[in-house]
């Protein structure tokens, strides 16, 4: 497969450039790449794979719809992992990669100036990536990987439907409150404070759709 095409047409589909439910002609996504359908065809599967599309017969590939219930199952499922991700990080956390996330965090806090809703995200990229290379589990990361962006596009829609500052604010906490956890070698803590921010997050989320508040269900288990 042909990693950088990958890169690019997840990049415009997670970034609501190619929107959900529109139609990707892979003609015209090989004339623009200057490949055969092969190679095009091999990332569009996996795409198609990772949920982020759905090939059509006889149509082509659409870019899949952000299904509100799929999403909140997804995000209740990413619940557990996330919690085991930040277990496993804070066994093996370095003091390297604490530094990393003290710099991510001070990133984060200079956002509150500057509304960039991509560079936000990247910040959220970074962290994640931090705790990953901690946690030293490749089957976890993609696993957790593959549930992120299942919902990113959720949260990237909602992004700029509230209080910029809130917004930052509550990232610069997520940080801050996993950072504390870490130095204090507390990978319980690590584990529940992970959990307990994606819950914030769908609540979030899900005021920002319905102004509701999300079923106690998807609230964290330990």
């Amino acid at each position: 497969m042909n990693k950088e095409i990958y890169e690019v047409i997840k990049q415009r589909i997670l970034f609501l450039e190619y929107q959900p439910g529109q139609i990707l002609n892979e003609n015209i996504l090989a004339k623009e790449f200057r490949v055969s359908r092969t190679p095009m065809r091999e990332v569009l599967y996996r795409l198609e794979w990772e949920q982020l599309v759905r090939i059509l017969p006889r149509t082509g590939t659409m870019v899949t719809e952000i299904e509100f219930q799929k999403m909140m199952q997804t995000y209740q499922t990413r619940g557990e992992i996330e919690a085991l991700v930040g277990r496993m990080a804070a066994e093996q956390i370095t003091a390297e990669h604490l530094q990393q996330i003290r710099a991510v965090r001070d990133r984060c806090r200079e956002m509150i100036e500057r509304k960039d809703l991509k560079a936000l995200a990247g910040i959220d990229f970074h962290f994640r990536n931090v705790l990953y290379d901690a946690a030293g589990n490749p089957v976890l990361t993609d696993i957790s990987e593959l549930l992120y962006r299942i919902t990113f596009r959720m949260w990237y829609l909602t992004m700029d439907r509230g209080d910029w500052t809130a917004e930052v604010g509550s990232m610069e906490n997520e940080i801050a409150e996993t950072l504390q956890a870490l130095q204090n070698d507390n990978p319980s803590a690590t584990g529940d404070i992970r959990q307990a921010h994606l819950l914030s997050h769908i609540e979030r989320i899900q005021a920002k759709f319905f102004g509701t508040r999300p079923n106690p269900d998807f609230g964290p288990t330990s």
